[in-house]
């Protein structure tokens, strides 16, 4: 993984994902030296000037963006806006729950990436689904024709989620979106519960009965005429490795699954963390599981944490299942993900790809180099949804 900041795993972490988001590494340099300092005191200190930085990077990108417009160049508008979301949401992500102008960033954020996509034309259009009293936002990616037009009538679609704090856009950018819908297949990413704007916006936590809201998602896309509902799918990033498989355990009308980073045992990792054992994906992050989880102090938080572990659960799996790891990840062990693969015994068609320094994509669900990830998990989810992989 690429180390910006000596030491930092937390702060070099966040510089990976820019870069996998499409920031411009000259761009991320100026943000980035002036904090080398602050970078060498903690994960948590100097969080405060780290979003400020980020925060007037992203400023300059968006007047410059306004220029592009003026002179009417919309696609190079859109595409500074992109990245200004980028480098807004990367200084968002690492501040403290209760830091209040976060919220404000994160306003600031949405606008600007809804802005961007829509002067860049980007295949990205908006959808809620109703839940809870409120709604679930999505990024739905149309699947696309060989000739680059979108497809009419029903397409296989895969519904991706978060970790523990990705939000729907970040995922619309590092993810397969772009990829299956070359294959055909369209994507839906979703800020479910704990996460994006459910958490900031909805008030919704995490539960770690993923069924619950997953169940919902597949009715609501099943439901539309675009989509073919014997052909969905359920991937998670992260986390999102315990999320996608409890959820398709439960939920037996998704056709596949994928865990993105396997998450096999996330209550073993938090002891191991509480014991220092291990990485952390934010900053202040003891205060943001309890913020995630709904939890009113850490003991009620590893109460939760007791129920999030896949055991007995995966052998309920009976449709084609992939799982991918990095070979060197330091947050979550390899050995979650063999015992994921291992589990998954009534899967008709397991696979485990682990990602080694020949091929890359060994970090923490492939933060070094995405596109590694990304290639494998569209080719087997086009192979077994009937898109197309050449």
């Amino acid at each position: 993984m690429f180390q910006y900041f000596p030491g930092n795993y937390v702060w070099n972490l966040s510089v990976n994902l820019a870069l996998q988001m499409g920031g411009q590494i000259g761009e991320i340099d100026t943000v980035c030296r002036p904090l080398l300092d602050a970078a060498a005191q903690g994960d948590d200190a100097g969080t405060v000037a780290l979003m400020a930085a980020w925060e007037a990077k992203g400023d300059t990108l968006v007047e410059l963006a306004d220029e592009d417009e003026a002179a009417g160049h919309e696609l190079s508008a859109g595409e500074k806006l992109a990245r200004a979301a980028t480098y807004f949401l990367t200084g968002e992500r690492m501040q403290a729950a209760g830091h209040a102008p976060r919220a404000a960033l994160y306003a600031k954020f949405r606008d600007t990436f809804d802005r961007g996509t829509h002067l860049a034309r980007e295949n990205a259009e908006r959808v809620e689904i109703p839940y809870a009293g409120t709604h679930l936002a999505g990024i739905l990616t149309h699947a696309l024709a060989p000739d680059g037009t979108r497809i009419q009538g029903p397409s296989p679609l895969l519904v991706q989620v978060n970790g523990l704090d990705s939000t729907k856009e970040m995922l619309y950018r590092t993810g397969p979106a772009a990829k299956l819908a070359a294959r055909g297949i369209s994507s839906l990413c979703l800020d479910q519960p704990g996460t994006g704007e459910a958490l900031r916006l909805q008030g919704l936590h995490a539960v770690p009965e993923a069924e619950k809201w997953a169940s919902v998602v597949y009715e609501a896309v099943a439901g539309r005429d675009d989509v073919d509902a014997e052909r969905v799918g359920l991937l998670g990033v992260s986390l999102g490795g315990y999320y996608a498989p409890r959820a398709v355990a439960f939920e037996p009308r998704f056709a596949l699954g994928v865990a993105w980073g396997a998450n096999h045992d996330w209550r073993a990792v938090q002891q191991a963390r509480r014991a220092r054992e291990g990485e952390r994906p934010v900053p202040h992050y003891w205060e943001h599981v309890q913020w995630v989880w709904g939890a009113k102090d850490l003991d009620e938080f590893f109460q939760i944490a007791e129920n999030v572990h896949l055991d007995g659960v995966l052998d309920r799996i009976h449709v084609p299942f992939l799982v991918t790891h990095g070979e060197h990840d330091r947050q979550i062990p390899l050995e979650y993900a063999h015992r994921t693969y291992d589990q998954l015994t009534s899967s008709p068609d397991r696979e485990l790809v682990v990602f080694t320094d020949r091929t890359g994509g060994t970090a923490h669900s492939s933060v070094d180099n995405g596109s590694v990830a990304t290639d494998v998990i569209a080719d087997w989810v086009a192979d077994r949804l009937g898109g197309r992989t050449r």
